[in-house]
């Protein structure tokens, strides 16, 4: 047996490990016909952002974090993201951590605000699970949170001033 034959006997072998103890696909070989189908996506409202996300989009079904300094087109990104969702009649939802959503300037941008699901959460907890609530109900196409630096667990607005609340933001994103 040459080099090549036992490396491919071992890959083989580890290969067959990992598939009983994790299932089917849990590796997998992007040549092969069972490779896993084209994601489906959410334009982003722009031609450029869509193309370099390599996927026409948001891809739909997970969490994706835009960040970026103050001011600096976050929300608006965001709002494009749930015009494009609503023209190919889709459901969104907009979870208004900052209670600072602009209604107006949203439907500029072309959101249709009357079927906007629209909350604005007193706690960092609240919000968290009025978006859990939203993403098992299964009839959502965009949920956004707004921000994610405006979620503030119960425990510090119910506290003292003074009180110390080190890494309760960061407990509560854990938990997210």
């Amino acid at each position: 047996m040459t080099e090549k034959d036992e490396k491919k006997r071992a890959l083989d072998l580890a290969l067959a490990q990992i598939e009983k103890q994790y299932g089917k696909g849990a590796v997998m070989k992007l040549g092969t016909e069972d490779r896993p189908a084209d994601v489906p996506a959410i334009s982003s409202g722009s031609l450029g952002l869509d193309i370099a996300l390599g996927v026409g989009g948001f891809p739909r079904g997970r969490v994706i974090e835009i960040f970026g300094p103050e001011s600096s087109g976050k929300t608006t990104l965001t709002l494009h993201a749930i015009a494009e969702a609503q023209k190919a009649g889709g459901v969104a939802a907009f979870i208004d951590a900052e209670h600072a959503l602009d209604l107006t300037y949203a439907k500029k941008l072309g959101v249709q605000t009357d079927d906007l699901l629209v909350s604005q959460p007193d706690t960092g907890e609240q919000a968290l699970e009025i978006a859990e609530t939203l993403v098992r109900s299964g009839a959502i196409d965009v949920i956004v949170v707004d921000s994610v630096a405006a979620l503030v667990p119960r425990a510090e607005i119910e506290g003292e001033m003074g009180d110390a609340h080190m890494g309760l933001q960061a407990r509560l994103m854990s938990q997210a």
